[in-house]
């Protein structure tokens, strides 16, 4: 499970081109962290497309990230024929702009990580997943997924994501304290780290950008998953030595170079 060291003729192209679909009206900001969270754990490229009201922002925010403002699906077409990863739904929202971008997005092929709204409008019949799917959802999320209460997920999280992994035909990663990651061949693995210092906004909109840089750079999409929860567990736990008031954006300098540990650039 660690990225394989990279050739000293390494260039990007040979490295991902994550496209972060997100950032509804007055919610620019969890596509930004998702994007950010991608390009400090190593994708080639970034892309996000979201309200074209968040251009400025996220060109001041993080240049490097080519972003795409979309008013419609039809301006989409463009930047999905560019991508090899797909992160839909931080910050997302529900509106006919949001499930315009989703439909687009469940029609392709690429191996994709859905969260936050995504999941709600996945729960709520709108559209099915896609074939190569991660999901990412959190108790609630879940309990919508499932058509039962978050007490019930709670009770038995290992059944809770396997019942999801199983209905929507897809791993699932189920946050929260002990994440659990359950595939669609019946492997559960569950990651006992973390800290409640990371209970706040914005830390899912990291770790579904760090698990699509991983998927990106080519690890299998089960291995991405668990490294990705791992790295973002553990990153928190340092970050929490510090005490309360940790900000999702303080994880990606954290992750990266918890990343360069368990994976060298140079082997």
């Amino acid at each position: 499970m660690r990225l394989a060291p990279r050739a000293m003729a390494t260039h990007k192209g040979q490295l991902g081109h994550v496209l972060v679909i997100a950032g509804d009206l007055n919610m620019g900001g969890a596509g930004l962290l998702s994007a950010q969270a991608a390009l400090r754990c190593g994708a080639g490229m970034v892309s996000l497309a979201t309200r074209e009201q968040h251009l400025s922002a996220a060109l001041s925010r993080l240049p490097e990230v080519m972003t795409c403002p979309v008013r419609s699906s039809a301006e989409l077409l463009v930047p999905l024929a560019r991508a090899s990863v797909l992160v839909v739904g931080p910050g997302l929202g529900q509106s006919s702009w949001s499930k315009a971008l989703l439909s687009a997005a469940a029609q392709s092929a690429l191996p994709q990580i859905w969260d936050a709204d995504a999941l709600n409008l996945l729960a709520s019949g709108f559209c099915h997943a896609p074939q190569q799917a991660i999901l990412t959802p959190h108790p609630g999320e879940a309990a919508r997924l499932l058509n039962c209460s978050s007490a019930e997920v709670q009770a038995d999280r290992n059944s809770a994501a396997r019942m999801i992994a199983e209905r929507y035909n897809a791993i699932t990663v189920l946050k929260g304290q002990h994440t659990v990651i359950a595939s669609t061949r019946g492997e559960l693995s569950c990651v006992e780290r973390g800290h409640p210092a990371m209970a706040g906004a914005g830390f899912g909109d990291v770790l579904s950008g760090v698990i699509g840089a991983l998927l990106a750079q080519h690890l299998p999409a089960y291995s991405a998953a668990c490294l990705a929860v791992w790295l973002h567990a553990c990153a928190g736990e340092q970050l929490a030595l510090q005490g309360r008031g940790i900000a999702a954006s303080d994880l990606c300098q954290a992750i990266r170079l918890l990343l360069e540990e368990h994976s060298p650039c140079l082997g």
